[in-house]
């Protein structure tokens, strides 16, 4: 899964970066809102982190232009404490959730794990196929209850698979949500994710369908 952070604390930005990659995503980060809102706006992202005072561009101007642009991805708006009023606006401009700052980093990632299952359709933090179950919290996953080491590509393609169970991820898109911008992208290495899931948690958890992509499904 692949997140966006915009926050010109460049102190504060680089903790959210380090923690939210220790949780198992891809992070990009813009320091104001201008390339905030070029990267959100060009880019796909599973969900944003937005400080609303923002230098050149304002987050509440950069939520406004996506939402007005159809762009539906999740935003966590940080506000400061004293300004309740912020919190108001950006819920109205189409946010879906806000913390205020100052915050504790465990709460900001248990709330963006809220919003990404919200999206997709799930109530529950563990997100299960069959015999494999992935701990959205603990960053885990475990075949028939024993825990089964992954590389953090492995996590984060099963991660983005679980989250779309029953439905074709073609290679393409799962290359857009796994690697952050300044990563070297290849889409020939997700055959190589693939096929190391497929030894570790069993041949027939990943379908591929010729032309499309791949699917995960619960077993019949």
């Amino acid at each position: 899964m692949r997140l966006l952070v915009i926050e010109d604390d460049a102190d504060l930005c680089r903790q959210l970066r380090t923690t939210l990659e220790h949780q198992g995503y891809a992070v990009d980060t813009a320091g104001d809102g201008e390339e905030g809102h070029f990267l959100g706006d060009t880019e796909p992202y599973d969900a944003v982190v937005l400080d609303l005072g923002l230098p050149v561009l304002d987050g509440l101007s950069v939520l406004r232009r996506w939402r007005a642009d159809g762009r539906t991805m999740p935003v966590l708006i940080l506000t400061a404490r004293d300004r309740w009023t912020e919190k108001v606006e950006g819920i109205d401009a189409g946010a879906d959730d806000y913390l205020t700052k100052p915050f504790q980093m465990e709460e900001l990632a248990a709330r963006l794990r809220a919003l990404i299952r919200r999206v997709h359709g799930h109530a529950s933090p563990e997100l299960t196929c069959g015999p494999v179950r992935l701990d959205t919290r603990a960053g885990t996953v475990t075949l028939d209850g024993a825990l089964v080491p992954l590389t953090g590509h492995e996590f984060r393609v099963l991660s983005y698979l679980m989250h779309h169970k029953g439905q074709v991820v073609s290679r393409g898109e799962l290359t857009e949500h796994i690697y952050a911008q300044d990563f070297d992208r290849d889409s020939n290495t997700i055959e190589v994710f693939v096929g190391r899931l497929r030894r570790k948690l069993g041949a027939g958890l990943i379908e591929t369908l010729r032309g499309q992509g791949y699917r995960l499904a619960d077993p019949p």
